[in-house]
């Protein structure tokens, strides 16, 4: 059964032009963020949501939360009409966008916490559970009585993240939740969504331009372009249209000259020989085949194309 129902979703903007010289007002034109949007997700479900920049991710999402009221279509979040009696809807919702906060700068992350439980009227029994399951999962003991202005970027993105979730949300929209964090970083908070996905059901949206987030997290994704949806699927299955390239590092016990073979570029990367070729053209067995009769090798690996680069080129393809 669906959990968010999105059938015919259109959003416009009116912009204005910039003046043009001699004429005292500016030409208006219409900007279709949305068109005849549909799509469905389960309740429980991670999905990634991708596309360029002005696709309509951020629309999709403020529509969904009930910042925005489309011009028309119909949107069900477990039952409910996100911008109909927002109050009740927001109760069930979470949501964290990157790095817009909505903890209190200047006061420890403790009181702002409990200023969302009284916000969101959970009972105090509630409120010491969630926020011992939650404190434990985060790692937030030692900042509890930190201010948000004393913390890292990792450590606020991971009391926003405890905010967002104190009251147990149905759904957690996230918003590039790991953009300017380090690797460490990363890591954590990618492990943390997968622990409240798996723990407790939560249905997450996550809309990224980070395509290692997508990898580590999503086993489904939607891609956006022009305001329609250009892909519902697999990531997998997405990966294998586009991951055309791969790259061999090798590095032989002496010096060796490798002889020409067609469809592969070959240079020099320190001490090791690059390889970059199609499996499509060549294939793998085959090119490893001629490096073995080329000398004795001492190490070898081999790399897919950066994930990055096959989105780079799936844009382009979709002319986005």
């Amino acid at each position: 059964m669906s959990y968010i129902q999105v059938e015919h979703l259109r959003k416009s903007y009116v912009v204005r032009k910039k003046r043009e010289k001699g004429s005292l007002l500016r030409e208006k034109s219409r900007i279709d963020a949305l068109s005849d949007l549909s799509f469905e997700i389960g309740k429980g479900e991670l999905v990634g949501y991708i596309g360029p920049n002005g696709a309509g991710k951020s629309t999709t999402v403020k529509i969904l939360s009930g910042i925005l009221t489309p011009d028309s279509g119909n949107v069900l979040v477990g039952g409910r009409v996100p911008w109909g009696s927002r109050k009740e809807y927001v109760r069930h919702i979470g949501v964290v966008f990157g790095q817009r906060m909505q903890l209190w700068w200047d006061v420890p992350i403790l009181d702002s916490f409990s200023l969302l439980r009284d916000i969101y009227r959970i009972s105090e029994t509630a409120y010491q559970k969630r926020l011992a399951e939650l404190t434990d999962a985060l790692q937030l003991e030692d900042i509890l009585r930190t201010p948000l202005r004393l913390l890292s970027l990792g450590q606020r993105m991971r009391a926003e993240l405890c905010g967002s979730l104190l009251h147990r949300p149905e759904l957690l929209f996230l918003d590039e939740p790991t953009i300017g964090l380090d690797s460490i970083s990363k890591l954590a908070l990618r492990e943390f969504l997968r622990w409240e996905n798996r723990e407790n059901g939560t249905t997450i949206l996550l809309t990224t331009h980070d395509m290692e987030d997508i990898h580590a997290l999503c086993s489904r994704v939607m891609v956006l372009g022009h305001g329609q949806k250009l892909f519902d699927g697999d990531f997998s299955a997405l990966l294998s249209r586009y991951d055309t390239v791969r790259t061999v590092l090798v590095r032989f016990e002496e010096e060796t000259e490798l002889p020409g073979i067609p469809s592969v570029s070959v240079s020099r990367e320190g001490e090791s020989l690059k390889l970059v070729y199609s499996p499509k053209e060549l294939p793998t067995a085959e090119l490893l085949e001629r490096l073995r009769q080329t000398g004795t090798i001492r190490e070898m690996t081999i790399q897919p194309q950066n994930i990055d680069h096959m989105i780079a080129d799936m844009y382009e393809e979709m002319a986005l």
